[in-house]
């Protein structure tokens, strides 16, 4: 069967909390580190673009049966679907996956296939997959191999710190789970007091959640060498399973440093790396122990199971960014071995509020008690319809 159509519409998904959370907001929440901590005159809402919201990736076959697909940057992302791809992909065969990812891959290689180029083939991607399962009345995980696991182990991330961080890992652990990340607030620009504030919070956690709960650290492209090298020596007594996203994405020969620096800590990155390429290299060089890539940005389900693949090879963990909070990610969890954790983010819940209503895309599974199983029905099993897409579309503006 063919496609008839391929379209992207900026939308705006939110959960429906119904719940009133069981702390208040915090009037001045902590901000955890970033890249642009240099320069403190830009807020981070200043920084990042404010018109855009998420962009849905619809691909229709020639039968009307449609599978979706969504990413991140609706502005410059739905141009590049709609202006480009899309007519690299009507007209082809439904099922041809592997031919339709390396296509995109080489016609965007004129103007550079990572960044955001990258999050638009993940959405044509993912949708693809959904529309295969849907035609085939199969779950994408089928398609994949079928369950390699019974459920997925999940582990909650603090990105939300509005509430308070104590609130928060609380809220965490009364739902079950049996893993937490935490995120930096400082890094090189705030010195040797900064590390000794990013200790105490560490600490502090360690002493809430017991020697029986895993912690990991992210810093979100904040540090440099020396600044790694000191955290990592001061965070070594509170047991940490890993520190990452370390460096800015692109600086590989930081990678090979900080490795040489810090040989026994775990160290985990890839969610803002491209398609399978730096996946390759920190694979074959032994950089990091963890990958992280994000089912909706690095090129989608074909991207991540050849990075899966990679993985197993040479050794390395899979846990992909945010996998946990869409089906995408569950589904490709599920069937893959080196898939060893889910990370659930977005802010997981305020305080009280349950899992339940921090859906964003029905037909997501909730995570219970730390676990997690993608549903059975056919593609990634959304509960959507188009009318409800065109309802989002218009709320995005």
């Amino acid at each position: 069967m063919k496609i008839r159509e391929v379209r992207a519409v900026a939308v705006d998904i939110a959960p429906n909390i119904k719940t009133k959370a069981r702390v208040p907001k915090q009037r001045e929440a902590a901000h955890f580190g970033n890249p642009m901590a240099r320069y403190p005159d830009y807020v981070r809402n200043a920084w990042q673009p404010d018109n855009w919201t998420r962009a849905a990736c619809i691909v229709t076959a020639e039968d009307g049966t449609w599978g979706l697909g969504m990413t991140n940057n609706s502005g410059p992302v739905t141009r590049l679907i709609n202006d480009h791809l899309a007519k690299l992909i009507v007209g082809q065969d439904c099922m041809a996956t592997e031919k339709l990812w390396d296509v995109m891959q080489r016609a965007t290689a004129q103007y550079g296939t990572a960044g955001m180029a990258s999050y638009a083939i993940s959405a044509v991607d993912n949708a693809l997959w959904d529309l295969k399962g849907k035609l085939l009345k199969l779950p994408v995980y089928h398609l994949l191999g079928g369950p390699q696991k019974e459920k997925i182990f999940c582990y909650a991330s603090n990105t939300d710190l509005t509430y308070g961080t104590e609130n928060s890992i609380a809220w965490f652990l009364e739902l079950g789970f049996k893993a937490v990340k935490l995120f930096m607030r400082y890094g090189p620009e705030h010195g040797i007091e900064g590390i000794r504030k990013n200790e105490e919070l560490v600490a502090k956690t360690r002493e809430q959640v017991g020697p029986d709960v895993e912690i990991s650290v992210d810093s979100w492209m904040s540090l440099n060498i020396e600044y790694i090298v000191r955290l990592v020596d001061a965070l070594r007594p509170y047991r940490i399973k890993w520190l990452e996203d370390y460096l800015l994405p692109e600086s590989l020969d930081t990678y090979i440093k900080v490795r040489q620096r810090v040989p026994g800590q775990i160290l985990a990155t890839g969610e803002h790396w491209y398609s399978i390429h730096p996946f390759a290299v920190a694979a074959s060089q032994g950089l990091v122990d963890i990958f992280q890539p994000d089912v909706q940005w690095c090129g989608g389900i074909s991207a991540c199971v050849r990075i899966c693949h990679l993985a197993e090879a040479h050794g390395v963990s899979v846990i992909t960014h945010a996998g946990m909070n869409y089906p995408y990610g569950q589904h490709l969890a599920m069937a893959m071995p080196a898939i060893v954790w889910g990370e659930r983010s977005e802010g997981v819940a305020p305080p009280g509020v349950p899992l339940e209503e921090m859906i964003t895309l029905p037909g997501t599974v909730a995570i219970k008690n730390g676990y997690v199983r993608p549903t059975d029905a056919p593609g990634f099993g959304f509960e959507i319809t188009k009318e409800w897409l065109e309802g989002k579309a218009s709320k995005a503006g």
